[in-house]
């Protein structure tokens, strides 16, 4: 069986201790509370098995997953033992034997688990959500009065935590931060006494008004700035290489790519690489992003196509075919950096890395 590259495949390089010591110094942060691991959209990116499973191994005991088929996938891969919390949520039943968390996000989903567990006579595991800003998912103001006002509607259930999400915890300074933890305060003093969990990534950074019993680090895990605007306090944990296919030497005035958008200034040298829009890098990098080769920078020439995309070697005699650039992770390419250059963020960088690449581990 084949275990390395094929051919002309990119390689996606994922450096499994770097996210453990970003944990590690995320949990340092965040104690005397405990520190779970986000790791929803298949870790987002990166996956979500190799890094649960490095991360228990570390210590961490508290996973977070968007959707169901995710929650089964890692418990079967995790066993029994940490927590493996929905955020979607799920209906009464859907775990089997109720191996995993679901996140209430409404009084009906509260009323269902709550009904089941009754039923069962075992009260049922969960974590209660509380919109204080987002207005995506979570009991809303009307729904946290009414619950405030009738603690019975929790008999059946016995919650983990009451959490909320973070909208603006990226932008120190913006109010709604100070707003958002008043509010969760405020609603967690209406209810019986249960464990908080309120700061994301970059709210771990907010100070000691966000901390709480359980932080939900996500992208910071994955090297992703949590401070934008001040220097990354994260490793990197990732780098995309992908092999030069062809090398193409062009005369003055030649164009290169679709639209004819670059035309070669000078008698010019291309490299065609194996990677494109269909694998994640995304089309508006066009013209716009830097690659690395042995340490020093290769500019990328005309337009990300869906499989290929160019980059002008003309000044880098030494790159040949079968070489290959770093096109994401390498130095003036993280996912942070190519993100600003495509008007986009380091989350959808990782997260839309496609499914052609070889991944490979470093375990240590």
């Amino acid at each position: 069986m084949t275990t390395g590259p094929l051919t002309g495949q990119p390689v996606l390089t994922i450096d499994l201790p770097a996210i453990v010591a970003n944990w590690r110094d995320l949990a340092a942060r965040g104690a005397p509370g405990a520190v779970a691991g986000v790791v929803k959209a298949d870790g987002y990116g990166l996956g979500a098995i190799e890094v649960a499973r490095a991360l228990r191994s570390a210590g961490c005991r508290h996973f977070f997953v968007a959707c169901i088929s995710e929650g089964l996938a890692l418990r079967a891969a995790l066993g029994a033992g940490p927590m493996i919390a929905v955020l979607e949520g799920f209906a009464p039943g859907e775990d089997g034997d109720a191996a995993l968390v679901p996140v209430l996000n409404g009084l009906q989903d509260l009323a269902a688990h709550a009904a089941a567990g009754r039923a069962a006579g075992v009260a049922r595991r969960a974590i209660l959500h509380l919109d204080t800003g987002m207005a995506r998912l979570g009991l809303d103001a009307g729904e946290q009065a009414r619950l405030a006002e009738d603690h019975a509607l929790l008999a059946g259930l016995d919650l983990l935590y009451a959490m909320t999400h973070l909208a603006c915890a990226d932008e120190p300074a913006h109010p709604l931060n100070a707003a958002q933890a008043a509010r969760f305060a405020a609603a967690c003093a209406a209810l019986p006494p249960m464990r908080r969990s309120l700061a994301n990534s970059s709210g771990m950074f907010l100070g000691a008004d966000f901390a709480s019993d359980l932080a939900r680090p996500g992208c910071a895990l994955y090297g992703i700035n949590p401070t934008p605007g001040a220097a990354n306090p994260m490793r990197q944990v990732m780098r995309l290489d992908a092999p030069v296919l062809q090398l193409r030497a062009i005369p003055a005035g030649a164009s290169v790519g679709y639209g004819a958008s670059w035309v070669a200034p000078r008698p010019s040298r291309i490299a065609t690489v194996a990677v494109g829009y269909a694998d994640g890098y995304l089309r508006s990098l066009s013209g716009r992003a830097l690659g690395e080769c042995r340490g020093r920078p290769v500019p990328l020439v005309a337009r990300v196509s869906m499989d290929l995309t160019t980059f002008d070697v003309t000044d880098r005699p030494d790159i040949a075919v079968g070489d290959r650039i770093t096109v994401l992770g390498g130095a003036g390419c993280t996912p942070d950096e190519a993100a600003a250059l495509a008007g986009t963020i380091g989350y959808e960088m990782l997260t839309g890395l496609g499914a052609r690449y070889h991944r490979d581990y470093i375990r240590g």
